[in-house]
Formats: C-alpha cells, structure tokens, sequence
C-alpha cells in the first residue's frame, strides 16, 4: 500500500464582520480572483513589505563610506522635479481658462 502523500497547503480561518467580506469579495471580483486568491495575494504581500522593512542592509566598509559621502554632499535641484513644480496644478489651470 503507497505512503499517504504530504499535505502541501495548510488551511486558515478567520473570522470577519460582514462589512469587511463584503470590501474584500467587491475588490476580488474587480480583480477577477477568488475571495481565497485575493486574501492570500493580500497577505503575501504585506508579509514581504514587513519582511524588506526589517531586513539589515549588508555592505563593505567602502560602500558604506561611498554611501555616507554621497549623502553628505550637498542637495542639487533636479531639473526635471523643478519644472513640474512650477506647473500650475489641474484645479489652478482650469480656473484660469475659465471666461
């Protein structure tokens, strides 16, 4: 008689108010997943976030001092960020075309 195979997955049970179901099942569907797809896509990635948070940044002696000179230069204006800052936003643009 074969060996009864490993069980892979492992369930999880949770219990939520119906509000919360009712978010969860509307952005699956958006989605196109299943409510189980979703949660656990959900719950990945937050895990990972979490996870990069804590992680300790490994370097040499050198790149650490390479790292801490760039850091203690002085800030220079990027061109690009300048010019979009000095657009006026959506709402002040459409006031102005307004007769």
């Amino acid at each position: 008689m074969p060996g009864k195979a490993e069980r892979k997955d492992h369930p999880l049970s949770m219990r939520l108010p119906e509000a919360d179901l009712a978010i969860i099942d509307r952005a699956a569907r958006l989605r196109g997943r299943s409510r189980t797809d979703f949660v656990r896509e959900a719950a990945m990635q937050a895990a990972e976030d979490v996870l990069l948070q804590t992680l300790p940044i490994r370097m040499s002696p050198e790149g650490f001092q390479s790292f801490v000179d760039v850091l203690s230069e002085p800030a220079r204006p990027v061109s690009e960020m300048v010019e979009v800052l000095k657009r006026p936003a959506p709402w002040e643009a459409s006031e102005s075309n307004e007769p």
